[in-house]
């Protein structure tokens, strides 16, 4: 049989209390055991001397009988110069799990892509201004419609209207002239009168000077 020694748990929840024991490797940890050799409370200062009772006599008796103890219990016995405790090396002491490395992948990867999602987000921000300046800037691109008069500020001063120019003597002889020319035409008017009208000097008609009408009588 194997014969380990070994902490057995007591005590109550989050207030733990260990007996040091000699028992059957293979038998519970908190099941039956061979001897009690001592006690552990790890609620009491490290300074303090009931943290840890030994028993040293039967220590060393179940030490020569073959007992292996714990490592735990090996540290006691070496505190208390009872077994010396070789030194070991541990490579891997601090190293998380398998579980706990899955578990710092998985977080990594999450980290990843949501940093990957802000950096998308920041260059489609980037991007965005730069259309909205192609759009603004096109309907400049387009002339400038011409204001009409119309549309001019009403505080403005209307333009003077320009003077109609004077009709000079020419004009005026010109325009009597066409006028005798059409009464010709139509027979209202003696070819006598039209050549005396033009020059006015030539003096009055002699029908003029008698004082008789140039018309002619009216009928009836």
């Amino acid at each position: 049989m194997s014969v380990s020694m070994r902490l057995s748990r007591g005590g109550s929840k989050k207030r733990p209390y260990y007996r040091i024991v000699v028992a059957n490797s293979r038998s519970p940890r908190d099941g039956s055991y061979l001897e009690q050799i001592g006690t552990y409370n790890p609620l009491l200062a490290k300074d303090d001397a009931n943290r840890v009772k030994l028993t040293e006599d039967r220590a060393r008796y179940w030490l020569g009988v073959g007992a292996q103890p714990t490592d735990r219990v090996a540290r006691m016995l070496d505190k208390a110069g009872i077994k010396e405790r070789a030194a070991t090396s541990n490579p891997h002491k601090g190293e998380p799990g398998k579980k706990a490395k899955d578990r710092a992948e998985e977080r990594a990867a999450k980290l990843a892509e949501a940093e990957e999602a802000r950096n998308a987000a920041a260059e489609e921000a980037a991007a965005a201004p730069a259309e909205d300046e192609v759009v603004a800037e096109a309907p400049n691109e387009e002339p400038v419609a011409e204001v009409s008069s119309e549309d001019a500020p009403s505080d403005a001063e209307p333009a003077a209207p320009a003077k109609a120019a004077a009709p000079s003597d020419a004009d005026e002889a010109r325009a009597q002239e066409a006028a005798i020319d059409e009464a010709v035409a139509e027979g209202t008017v003696s070819e006598e009168v039209n050549e005396a009208t033009p020059n006015s000097d030539a003096g009055d008609a002699p029908s003029d000077a008698e004082g008789e009408s140039a018309q002619a009588p009216a009928e009836g």
